[in-house]
């Protein structure tokens, strides 16, 4: 059972194959063996998990017919829900327990989602491999002397592991896709402001997104119909209309038309990723897809015009966390000030520090019309790249990352090296566009490769589609870790 999808573990518990106790009582199983290897889990609560269990067998007995209901869920820890520790992957939320749920967590629990875990993460979801969590580095189930990718590794490497069928990640820069395409799995990060962010511990504002980390594109649809929807609580929230996000999965791709972008095929891509998503492009081709040509010329302003923006919006999101009203305040006495500085240098771990400061730097004056004003008007130009591309095609498809997964401790020197994985991704955050990543093989050193698929504003549903339809005449999906 702990390797089926989420639509499997729906369907065996609709027909009574199966319990919910059965599917959490697996999932913590497998959790005992390999979490204390992966370091996928920051807190796991089987007391409360087998409860909520339970309590959804009798549901189901009773007649509750809710598709969703008793099935096992990870929550990435960035996501507030009452009463269970919510520490950002931090030290300075180490302590702190949420008082209200997030808006994704409301909706997963009205669903009757059994939530058993809470998942590792980079700090305050800063980085791109999972080595900036308080709690250490989680390791990729494929090859534990590799990272899994970031922010949202804890939550790959669980559905990779088994741990659950599927999890909630967010991304901000790439931090569903790349973690997804790291550990196999499909995840997708949908248009800005169709998850809710109420709730969600804010990094930067303006690119943060929640979004669900499956198996397949058809479980990221199921999930995504749940988590998906207007919160007036949230003043990003669109008031779009509800959708069904698996109405197109079975929709034929004859006259699809596929952007690619020649920047994303230019120096510096592995030649295993580039002849993986040339195979996966002719499979397309094969189901009915054509092919054009495109450019996307800012992507190389992406990353310069990112590491101003998210910085500059984490310095102020973070301002919050000064051991006055909740989290982590340090034990030395002194003046107010010497509390700020001392609760904050402690808290903090360095890459936080890193762009805390940096963005401070960028929004100060003198400097803020030079780095932060530009910034957001190379955002604009990118956005409209995009929106140039999209005339031409239906949807742009490319890698996710330039490289497989690094091993752990490999780039932890230089940090601009790990920020330059995030080519591929950052231009979609700018843009507020949805994308997602699909495995499409594995490279010579046996780790996965991602596809990274991209398209126009509240297009989720057709993505989901063309990424089911090429999981339908493939197996890469399926592949799974030796653990």
């Amino acid at each position: 059972m702990a390797m089926q999808t989420l639509k499997q573990q729906i369907d065996a518990l609709a027909s009574g194959q199966t319990t919910s106790v059965a599917l959490v009582t697996e999932s913590l199983a497998r959790i005992a063996a390999h979490n204390g290897t992966l370091n996928a889990l920051i807190t796991i609560d089987a007391d409360k998990a087998l409860a909520g269990a339970a309590a959804a067998d009798a549901a189901r007995a009773a007649g509750d017919t809710r598709p969703l209901l008793g099935v096992p869920l990870i929550h990435k820890d960035i996501f507030c829900h009452e009463g269970w520790k919510t520490s950002c992957g931090s030290k300075m939320l180490d302590n702190f327990i949420a008082p209200y749920s997030s808006q994704v967590a409301e909706n997963c629990d009205a669903a009757g989602m059994v939530v058993i875990a809470r998942a590792n993460m980079d700090e305050f979801a800063m980085g791109s491999a999972n080595e900036n969590s308080f709690y250490g580095p989680v390791k990729n189930p494929w090859n534990t002397q590799t990272v899994p990718g970031g922010s949202s590794g804890g939550s790959a490497a669980a559905v990779a592991a088994g741990f659950s069928a599927v999890a909630t990640g967010t991304d901000t820069g790439g931090s569903i896709r790349q973690p997804a395409a790291f550990c196999g799995i499909t995840g997708i990060k949908p248009t800005y402001g169709i998850v809710s962010r109420y709730g969600m511990v804010a990094f930067a504002s303006s690119l943060d997104q929640g979004g669900p980390m499956a198996h397949t594109a058809e479980d990221c649809a199921l999930m995504l119909n749940v988590m998906a929807g207007f919160d007036e609580r949230d003043s990003t929230s669109l008031e779009h209309a509800k959708e069904d996000y698996t109405r197109e999965l079975n929709t034929p791709l004859a006259g699809l038309k596929i952007g690619l972008p020649r920047e994303y095929f230019a120096e510096g891509l592995n030649a295993d990723i580039a002849a993986a998503i040339n195979a996966a492009v002719e499979q397309y081709k094969a189901l009915g897809a054509t092919i054009v040509d495109i450019s996307l010329p800012n992507t190389k302003l992406a990353i310069p015009s990112y590491y101003v923006i998210a910085p500059a919006e984490a310095s102020s999101n973070l301002s919050r966390f000064d051991g006055v009203r909740y989290g982590h305040r340090t034990a030395k006495t002194g003046s107010l000030d010497d509390m700020y500085e001392q609760t904050r240098a402690e808290g903090f771990g360095a890459e936080v520090k890193r762009r805390i400061l940096t963005g401070a730097y960028v929004l100060s004056h003198g400097y803020y019309d030079a780095y932060y004003l530009q910034a957001q008007k190379i955002r604009r130009l990118i956005a409209n790249d995009f929106q140039a591309a999209f005339e031409q095609c239906d949807v742009i498809m490319g890698p996710v990352t330039p490289t497989t997964a690094w091993n752990i401790g490999e780039k932890n020197a230089d940090p601009i090296a790990v920020y330059l994985e995030d080519i591929y991704t950052l231009g979609v955050n700018l843009a507020g566009l949805p994308g997602m990543s699909v495995p499409v093989g594995l490279a010579s050193n046996g780790l996965p490769i991602g596809l990274q698929i991209i398209g126009n504003y509240f297009s989720e549903a057709k993505m989901l589609g063309i990424a089911h339809q090429y999981q339908q005449v493939t197996d890469w999906h399926t592949k799974a870790p030796q653990l």
